[in-house]
C-alpha cells in the first residue's frame, strides 16, 4: 500500500470516528482530496486508493489535470474564482466552493445560461471577519441569497467557510458553529435548504464534522507537506 493510500485510509477512519462521536454517519460527509500543487501521477495514486473527488484552487493548474486524469472523477473548485475566468470553468467542475460575491454569481449564472447548463455553487462566508479572507459577511448574506436563489442557471447548494489558522483545532469550532447556525436561520427564512456545509481542513476537519460539515477539504494530511 502506498503512503497516500495509507493516509487516505487513516483520514477515512478519522472521519468515521468523528461522525459517530457526534451521532452522525460517515456517509453524510464527503471527502474532497485537495490536490492543488500535486501533479497527475500523484493524484492517480489517490484514485487507485479509491478517492474519486478532488479539489483544486487555481483554474490554470486544474484544467490540465482534469484533462489528464480519468473522466469519471469529480472535481471541485475550492479557491477564489475571478470573474474573467468563469467562461473557462463552467461545466468543468461539479461544485464551486468559493463564490464570494454577488457579481461573480451573476456572471456564473449568465455564462452557464449561454452554455445551457446549471452551475452548482456554495456561497463563501467570512464568519471570522478576518480582513485577509474573501466571502460574504454574515450580515450581507441574507440579501445576497434573496437575489441569487431565483437565478435559473445557479444551484445554491450551501455555504462554505475557513477558520483562522491556529495550533489549537478547537478554536475553529465557534466559526463552524456560526456557519451552521447562519445556514439554519437562512434556510428557515428563505425556504431554500442549503444542505451543504463545506468546513474543515487537515487541521480542523473533526471539529467541522462535530458542527455539521457535509464536506471536508483535506490536502496535506493525504498528500503530505507541499
Amino acid at each position: 500500500m502506498s503512503q497516500i493510500a495509507e493516509n487516505l485510509e487513516f483520514i477515512r477512519q478519522r472521519i468515521t470516528a468523528a461522525a459517530e462521536r457526534n451521532g452522525r454517519s460517515a456517509k453524510e460527509v464527503k471527502l474532497v482530496a485537495v490536490s492543488k500543487t500535486y501533479p497527475p501521477e500523484v493524484i492517480r495514486e489517490a484514485v487507485e486508493a479509491g478517492q474519486q473527488c478532488f479539489g483544486e484552487n487555481r483554474v490554470q493548474d486544474a484544467l490540465p489535470k482534469i484533462d489528464a486524469l480519468p473522466p469519471d472523477l469529480e472535481w471541485h473548485l475550492i479557491g477564489h474564482l475571478q470573474t474573467n475566468k468563469v467562461r473557462k470553468v463552467i461545466g468543468r467542475f461539479a461544485l464551486f466552493h468559493g463564490v464570494d460575491n454577488t457579481a461573480l454569481a451573476l456572471q456564473m449564472n449568465r455564462i452557464a445560461g449561454e452554455f445551457g447548463v446549471t452551475a452548482s455553487i456554495l456561497l463563501e462566508v467570512n464568519v471570522s471577519g478576518e480582513e485577509s479572507k474573501f466571502g460574504f459577511t454574515p450580515t450581507s448574506l441574507p440579501a445576497a441569497l434573496e437575489e441569487l436563489i431565483p437565478l435559473p442557471h445557479l444551484r445554491i447548494e450551501g455555504l462554505m467557510t475557513m477558520a483562522p489558522f491556529s495550533e489549537n483545532p478547537e478554536s475553529a469550532k465557534p466559526v463552524f458553529e456560526g456557519l451552521r447556525k447562519l445556514r439554519d436561520a437562512l434556510s428557515a427564512a428563505s425556504g431554500h435548504p442549503l444542505k451543504e456545509l463545506s468546513m474543515g481542513m487537515s487541521g480542523d476537519f473533526e471539529q467541522g464534522i462535530a458542527e455539521g460539515a457535509t464536506i471536508v477539504r483535506i490536502g496535506s494530511a493525504i498528500f503530505g507537506s507541499r
